[in-house]
């Protein structure tokens, strides 16, 4: 098994009709590899990578917090992968 980098889920709340704005801002910071709309309790759902879990929390903090779109995020640090 290789080394696996540090990543996140991050689950976002936006402000009303602002969903499609925030995903293309989304997809545009670094370490942002996927980014979803949802229904439900959160509007958008992204998966981040980084080099280290530092940068993890600079890309959370500084570059997806400052969306001025988003209201609220929750990060879930991933601790184990299973595939199928």
């Amino acid at each position: 098994m290789g080394i696996v980098l540090p990543y996140a889920i991050v689950l976002i709340k936006t402000d009303v009709g602002t969903e499609r704005d925030v995903l293309k801002k989304l997809m545009n910071v670094e370490g942002v590899v996927e980014a979803y709309e949802v229904y439900g309790m959160y509007d958008i759902v992204a998966k981040i990578f980084a080099d280290s879990y530092e940068k993890l929390r600079e890309t959370v903090m500084k570059d997806i917090r400052s969306i001025k779109e988003i209201q609220e995020t929750t990060t879930m640090i991933v601790v184990e992968t299973v595939k199928k």
